[in-house]
């Protein structure tokens, strides 16, 4: 089979950190979000080609990104788009890219923000075993959150109805965009000419289940979908278990280090106070007290009290500032 990773979005949700910065790049750990993914696709011999599925603003980072890796099977495919306003939607750009690629196998498609607690292998043997279109699903524990989400009904492993962003979920079991589809099955040129939704592969999903057998791969551990600044910060706080992460070259000195923060590369943090905070390359941060945030690389800041902020890059921030 191929596989294709999704990550042409532009995180608006996450800006300012995100504006200059695909959020699959995000740090998690010792390693980011999207090498998550690709290191187990790389791993399973039963996936060939892997397309990484981004827009022409982001296409220079991907490139970037991995001429300094050592995956073998990853090559970019690039969306005609700049922009938000833009975008063919999701369904609308796996439909291009099946077209451009020439792709007629078997297909994995798989949000590149997706962190999953489960083996990419396990999921590729529950769909061999099922023989036909399966997706990850995941109880959300909430009927709120599954507002936001494809809601799927099942009969044992089977998908018997699926609803994307139902008004009032009966269930909090969700579709979290991993699929893997049969080569007869990659129906998306059928779909779209049809003149369906070509945004959210979960409106797919649901003409699929109308059209043809979907089952499910349901899994019981973690599962972040990294879209806001909570969710990549519990994230982070998941893989970090309690523990702090302080890269060799940075500097922390006359400073209290709470649980789950983050330093990188060439930061300096000196006699201040860090909870659950992201503090990236380069960034300098003196007499601060910071819970809950994310600081973007080469900002300063200094005597300040925050929470729940996102700092940009190359900011500048002192007490008495406006």
């Amino acid at each position: 089979m191929d596989a294709v990773v999704l990550a042409g979005g532009y995180a608006t949700r996450l800006w300012p950190i995100t504006r200059h910065r695909p959020k699959m790049m995000l740090p998690v750990g010792d390693t980011t979000v999207i090498d998550r993914v690709l290191s187990e696709l790389e791993s399973d011999g039963r996936v060939d080609d892997v397309y990484v599925s981004t827009n022409e603003r982001f296409a220079a980072d991907f490139e970037a990104f991995l001429d300094d890796r050592d995956y073998e099977k990853p090559r970019l495919s690039i969306e005609d788009t700049t922009g938000e306003d833009e975008k063919f939607g999701v369904v609308g750009a796996l439909g291009q890219l099946v077209d451009r690629e020439g792709i007629d196998d078997d297909l994995f498609v798989i949000a590149g923000d997706n962190l999953i607690s489960f083996d990419v292998s396990d999921f590729i043997d529950a769909y061999e075993d099922n023989g036909g279109t399966t997706l990850a699903a995941y109880d959300v524990g909430s009927r709120e959150k599954a507002k936001s989400y494809g809601l799927v009904t099942l009969d044992g492993e089977r998908v018997v109805d699926f609803q994307e962003k139902p008004a009032d979920p009966a269930s909090t079991l969700v579709s979290i965009a991993c699929y893997v589809f049969p080569a007869d099955q990659v129906r998306f040129e059928e779909y779209l000419e049809d003149g369906n939704n070509p945004d959210e592969p979960g409106w797919f999903i649901q003409w699929l289940v109308d059209n043809d057998e979907v089952y499910a791969y349901t899994f019981d551990e973690a599962w972040f979908d990294i879209g806001t600044p909570e969710s990549y910060l519990t994230a982070v706080a998941y893989h970090l278990d309690g523990a702090n992460r302080v890269a060799d070259s940075a500097t922390v000195d006359g400073t209290t280090l709470g649980e789950n923060v983050h330093v990188l590369d060439g930061a300096e943090v000196v006699d201040s106070t860090l909870d659950d905070a992201i503090v990236f390359p380069e960034a300098t941060i003196r007499d601060c007290d910071i819970r809950e945030s994310i600081i973007d690389r080469e900002t300063t800041l200094e005597d300040l009290d925050l929470a729940g902020a996102l700092i940009g890059a190359h900011t500048t921030i002192t007490n008495g500032d406006d």
